[in-house]
C-alpha cells in the first residue's frame, strides 16, 4: 500500500449555504452527488472528484478563529493563474500571492467564509 494523493477535505460548518456559494463562485467547484447521510452537508466537485465535503453543524461557531482548529491549510493545484487572479479580484476575495521559486509554483492564499486557510498552486512558468 502506498498513499498517492489527497482524496478530499472534510470541513464542518454552521454556514453551509454561504460556504457552498463561496466554493462555487471563487474556486469554481460545483455542488454534486452526496450520499443520503442523516445530517446536512454538500459535496463540491472539480470534474468527477468530490474534493471538498462540507458537513453542517449549526451548533459550531461561525468562524475558524473561534474554534480550536488543528489544520493549518489545505491546497489545490490549478491552471490558468491570470483568470483565477481576476476572479478573486472581481469577487472581492482578499488574497496573498507568493512565489515559491524552489518548488516552481505561485500560490494564492485565501480564506473561505469560515476562515479556513486554502492555497491554490499554479506552475511558476504559467
Amino acid at each position: 500500500m502506498a498513499i498517492r494523493r489527497l482524496d478530499h477535505v472534510n470541513v464542518v460548518t454552521a454556514n453551509l449555504a454561504e460556504m457552498v456559494a463561496w466554493y462555487e463562485a471563487v474556486l469554481g467547484l460545483r455542488i454534486g452527488y452526496r450520499p443520503d447521510f442523516p445530517f446536512g452537508g454538500a459535496w463540491l466537485y472539480a470534474g468527477d472528484a468530490a474534493l471538498v465535503h462540507l458537513v453542517e453543524d449549526s451548533a459550531r461557531p461561525r468562524t475558524g478563529s473561534e474554534v480550536d482548529l488543528k489544520l493549518e491549510h489545505f491546497a489545490f493545484s490549478a491552471s490558468d493563474l491570470s483568470a483565477f487572479e481576476q476572479k478573486l479580484k472581481a469577487h472581492g476575495t482578499p488574497f496573498k500571492k507568493t512565489e515559491v521559486r524552489d518548488a516552481g509554483i505561485v500560490q494564492f492564499h485565501v480564506s473561505d467564509p469560515d476562515g479556513n486557510h486554502i492555497h491554490i498552486d499554479f506552475d511558476l512558468n504559467e
